[in-house]
């Protein structure tokens, strides 16, 4: 039964209530204009943006005495996108409220380097700026291709107001170090730090129930520990301490200094020493402004009049292509491996893009490059069934690992026929777990009770497991149910490397290995780049000539700005909601290796 209640207003009341609604409309009108006036300079934003990009040529013309300015800038990830033409007028809105995080491609630098060493009217490379966001496998390439690139003749001058650690690693190459005269050197040695959440977790009232495979897969850890354990500890110091070495060895060689002294150097943190000692030091060559770095470039052009092209200009200038049919394709694997949503690599859409590469009859051979930390095993199972399907159909597979290409990551990788890393890339991790929150105590704590009916035994269990937690029994079932996965996980590394699974499985317990370690175990074949990983699927697909074509297919700006703004799921924080809702609401068996943060 529903009751309405009706009261009489009189004229008195009315009035009275019209005056004191009035600040309430006004205000409403005013907060109207002011979406208006957002709306219509976003508008403005994108049909300028559109029809400017309509009317214009894509390509980029490269002038005689070019220096390409490679801004050190922004985050790099594998595969570049197009630029983005209305990017600049959205940043212009007020507060900035539309402007994206700048990335730049991996490929793209390393092509652009390429062609700057081979064409004569790019005079040198001018490396400016220090806060590039990059991986330490990332940024060995891009030294490696510097230091390819000088083979030519051709200079390096690099300036920053301050450099980042992998910054200078990458900069170090240059023939001239320039830095701000109040600016900053950031050699202070590498970290790598792990939050733990098992104190705030037992405080809400919430336990992780832990299913897993494996001494060392630590990914598990932050949820029923407070600190490392020595398994841990061995393993991160290894891989650390290796990633240091090298980066030692390249700036050693580089800058003429010795290992034991860059690392007395880092000892003093020399991010906070004053800046006259790295001059003293030898670890920068100039201290100047940024206004006056054109001064010191027209020094190394030997001239004065020269143009500056960026990464993205030169990445539109045209690139002949090989006179034939034939393909290699390039499938770019990057992220954390979910199987239906994400922002990594989605397990339904990477299906689906192998497929369509199977059915292109001009591709004859195919490079995965991966870089990712992995995620869902059963993804990653579909992935690699996928890549079977390929080269059964007579296209060889060659991987090339980037910055991680770890548990799932390596499970994606570990049937090609043949696999490159980097000396630094993270990968082995070879083992899996289950996640499965208990919110029992804090259920009681808020006072829900929840009774039902089953058919069978087990019928509730997905449920039962979240919300009032495992038996014994259930626990037992979930392990077995992960060490099948464990078993199979190890099956196909076997299978893939050829050895038997007794091996992977003493090489496996999800330890991560660095890329030199991983070649020494037979987890991968070869240290290379890239650029190996071409030669050798052209090798194996008896091909003297080719195209490259990349996958997943680069999406049109317009496509993509739509499906940022349609996406409800756009900001930061509703994705973290999101992954929470997903972890709270299924139990979960991952490939996943420990989230490391490098500094």
């Amino acid at each position: 039964m529903c009751f309405i209640r009706i009261q009489k207003v009189s004229p008195q009341d009315a009035q009275q209530m019209n005056q004191s609604q009035q600040p309430r409309r006004r205000f409403g009108c005013l907060r109207g204009c002011l979406w208006a006036v957002i709306i219509y300079f976003v508008l403005c934003a994108l049909m300028g943006a559109l029809f400017g990009n309509m009317f214009s040529s894509s390509e980029v013309k490269l002038e005689e005495n070019t220096v390409y300015r490679l801004d050190m800038k922004g985050t790099v990830v594998e595969q570049g996108q197009p630029a983005d033409p209305w990017a600049d007028l959205l940043s212009e809105l007020p507060g900035g409220m539309m402007s994206a995080d700048e990335t730049v491609g991996l490929d793209q630098i390393l092509s652009n380097i390429r062609l700057a060493k081979d064409d004569d009217r790019i005079l040198g490379i001018y490396l400016c700026g220090g806060e590039l966001g990059v991986g330490q496998a990332a940024a060995k390439e891009i030294r490696e291709a510097l230091l390819d690139f000088k083979k030519s003749g051709k200079w390096i001058v690099a300036y920053a107001d301050s450099y980042g650690l992998m910054d200078y690693y990458i900069a170090s190459v240059a023939d001239r170090i320039c830095l701000n005269k109040v600016g900053e050197v950031n050699w202070n040695g590498l970290s790598s730090q792990t939050m733990y959440y098992t104190r705030l977790l037992e405080k809400i009232g919430v336990e992780i129930q832990i299913l897993k495979v494996g001494t060392y897969k630590s990914a598990v850890e932050p949820y029923f520990r407070t600190d490392m354990s020595e398994a841990d500890r061995r393993q991160t110091e290894r891989y650390v301490g290796g990633i240091w070495d090298e980066m030692l060895a390249g700036v050693a060689e580089s800058r003429h200094l010795t290992k034991d002294k860059l690392n007395a150097y880092a000892d003093e943190y020399m991010g906070l020493q004053d800046q006259k000692k790295y001059l003293q030091y030898g670890l920068v060559d100039t201290l100047v402004y940024a206004h006056e770095m054109d001064s010191i470039l027209r020094i190394f052009a030997g001239t004065k009049d020269f143009e500056k092209i960026t990464t993205g200009e030169l990445a539109s200038v045209e690139r002949p292509e090989p006179k034939t049919d034939d393909e290699i394709a390039v499938l770019y694997a990057e992220g954390e491996i979910t199987d239906d949503s994400g922002d990594g690599i989605v397990g339904k859409e990477m299906l689906k893009t192998i497929r369509k590469i199977a059915k292109n009859d001009d591709v004859k051979a195919l490079v995965l490059r991966v870089n990712s930390p992995g995620g869902s095993a059963n993804a990653s199972e579909q992935i690699w069934g996928a890549l079977q399907s390929l080269r059964k159909k007579g296209i060889p597979v060659v991987v090339s690992m980037g910055d991680c290409a770890a548990s799932g990551g390596y499970y994606i990788s570990c049937g090609a026929d043949y696999i490159y890393a980097e000396p630094t890339t993270i990968t082995g991790s070879i083992g899996i777990f289950g996640i499965i929150p208990n919110a029992s105590k804090i259920r009681d704590k808020i006072g829900i009770d929840i009774d039902g009916v089953q058919t069978n035994k087990h019928s509730a269990l997905q449920s039962n497991m979240i919300y009032k937690g495992m038996n014994p029994e259930e626990t037992a079932l979930m392990q077995t149910m992960v060490e099948r996965g464990y078993d199979l996980f190890t099956s196909r590394c076997a299978e893939g490397r050829h050895v038997s699974q007794d091996s992977i499985k003493a090489i496996g317990e999800g330890r991560v290995w660095l890329g030199t370690d991983a070649k020494r175990l037979g987890l991968v074949d070869e240290l290379g780049d890239m650029d190996k990983a071409l030669a050798k699927a052209a090798e194996l697909a008896h091909l003297e000539t080719y195209k490259t074509s990349y996958y997943p297919e680069v999406k049109d700006p317009v496509e993509e700005m739509l499906e940022s703004l349609l996406d409800p799921n756009k900001t930061p924080e509703e994705k973290l909601i999101q992954k929470i809702r997903v972890l709270c609401s299924e139990p979960r068996i991952l490939a996943l290796m420990p989230q490391v943060t490098i500094r």
